[in-house]
């Protein structure tokens, strides 16, 4: 099966979203904060700053922020380093400026984290560990070395050492927490988005092929022109070799023949324009259109079909939809790749569900991944690595992810689980062992048997050749 990630956009190169723009913006806006900062602190408090050096390092924001407008275009999107140096750039600015007003003891030191926060919601790990290790590395500095907040009148506003020490604790496990929650939520996020978008993609293959009717109905119709032009061409060299006769049979039979595709495409376009198969179709058969690509893997699959106790033996008529069966397809091909030898599929249906449960004999799910089953690029599918037969196998978990999307889409439920105690030894594992997954309908869910307002659509036309 063709791998859904192809084209995706991967995760080293989502740094090339972060627009130029936007760090303009909250280099801006920082700007602006550092400006009333000082000026309230001078006039409302009567501090005595270092001016000179404050609006020195304010003036160099405000020289690389109109650097980058005018050189750079507006739509200009950064790489991995230019984001980490802009970044660094801020928390270099931000931690001199703390060093004239006060080092730990000016409280605006807690604005040390946005620079970090932006760098775990933007770049990769890597690059967050070094931005949050010199963000604390000039934290600490500034703890020890600054220049104190003095009065007009000559006090010096200070805070006690152990409040400083604390603010100083506080700002550090700030940076490691913030940081980390940040980076493990923003690659959740894209792991989820890249994920759907596989699923959308595999949908999209799946509808395409239910499409193939249409085209059906279209070719015939298309060709109709051509084989009527052969067909014509053909009559009138019959007219013109009745004194050959060797030739006059070999025109004959090309116009049989063409007489012969006209009747068949016609058929076909009937037939494509309204195939009830694609409509609707027996729950057991839309099982077995799933499994077929995997019939001649060396994995024997076996069928179970019988109806629940008490329920009505007649074997349901779902709705054939392109997600269920591209679902199902996954879950299929996840045992037969894992299975040693066979596979279960038992089809059962009640008055009120209908039950697809897939078993193989292989080992069965980790137990530590049981409760992450189902949850995009889980790599991890057995206790060992996968077995030497299989050595082009690498699993991400987007197949399991996109059956189970696409079937609770439908309206189904899944159950992963085991058949066996992972305690017991192999000689006593019982042969259904391996994984099991039960996918689960409320049978109005897809059900498409005629009742008396829908009746049954009738005989599929068939192809006359």
């Amino acid at each position: 099966m063709a791998n859904p990630t192809l084209g995706l956009v991967g995760a080293t190169s989502r740094v090339n979203w972060v627009r130029l723009r936007t760090l303009i913006f909250l280099r801006w806006i920082a700007i602006a904060g550092q400006l009333a900062a000082i000026t309230v602190a001078q006039r409302l408090f009567d501090l005595n700053l270092e001016l000179g050096l404050a609006f020195l390092a304010i003036g160099a924001a405000i020289t690389a922020n109109l650097i980058a407008i005018f050189v750079y275009p507006e739509n200009k999107r950064l790489s991995e380093g230019e984001v980490a140096m802009h970044l660094i750039f801020d928390i270099t600015q931000l931690a001199f400026l703390l060093y004239l007003t006060g080092g730990l003891h000016n409280p605006f030191a807690l604005l040390m984290l946005v620079p970090v926060t932006v760098s775990a919601t933007a770049l990769q790990l890597r690059t967050t560990v070094i931005i949050g290790t010199l963000a604390i590395l000039q934290v600490s500095f500034v703890a020890q070395y600054h220049i104190p907040l003095r009065t007009d009148l000559g006090f010096i506003m200070r805070m006690p050492t152990d409040f400083v020490f604390g603010f100083w604790v506080a700002i550090v496990i700030g940076v490691v927490f913030l940081a980390g929650f940040a980076q493990r939520v923003t690659a959740e996020v894209h792991a989820m988005s890249d994920a759907l978008s596989a699923t959308q993609m595999a949908l999209a293959r799946e509808q395409k092929l239910t499409d193939l009717g249409g085209v059906v109905a279209a070719a015939a119709h298309e060709l109709g022109t051509p084989l009527a032009t052969i067909k014509l061409v053909s009559s009138e060299l019959m007219d013109e070799l009745d004194d050959r006769e060797d030739l006059k049979e070999d025109v004959s039979l090309i116009r049989e023949q063409a007489d012969r595709c006209r009747d068949i495409l016609r058929s076909m376009g009937r037939a494509g324009k309204d195939d009830l198969h694609l409509k609707q179709i027996p729950l057991a058969e839309m099982v077995r259109e799933a499994a077929e690509p995997h019939q001649d893997r060396g994995i024997h699959i076996n069928y179970d079909i019988a109806p629940v106790e008490d329920a009505d033996g007649r074997q349901p008529i779902v709705e054939r939809r392109p997600e269920i069966v591209h679902g199902l397809r996954n879950l299929i091909q996840n045992a037969v790749d894992f299975a040693n030898a066979a596979i279960w599929i038992d089809i059962t249906w009640s008055d009120a569900s209908i039950s697809v449960r897939i078993i193989d004999d292989g080992p069965g799910f980790p137990p530590q991944l049981l409760g992450r089953i189902g949850d995009p690029f889980v790599r991890q599918r057995r206790e060992n690595s996968v077995d030497n037969r299989r050595p082009q196998y690498e699993g991400m978990g987007l197949g399991l992810f996109i059956a189970k999307t696409l079937l609770e889409r439908s309206g189904a439920e899944l159950t992963f689980a085991n058949g066996r105690d992972p305690f017991v030894n192999s000689s006593s594992r019982p042969v259904r062992g391996g994984a099991i997954v039960d996918t689960r309908w409320p049978r109005k869910a897809i059900s498409a048997t005629p009742s008396p307002t829908r009746p049954a659509l009738g005989a599929n036309r068939e192809i006359e050749v």
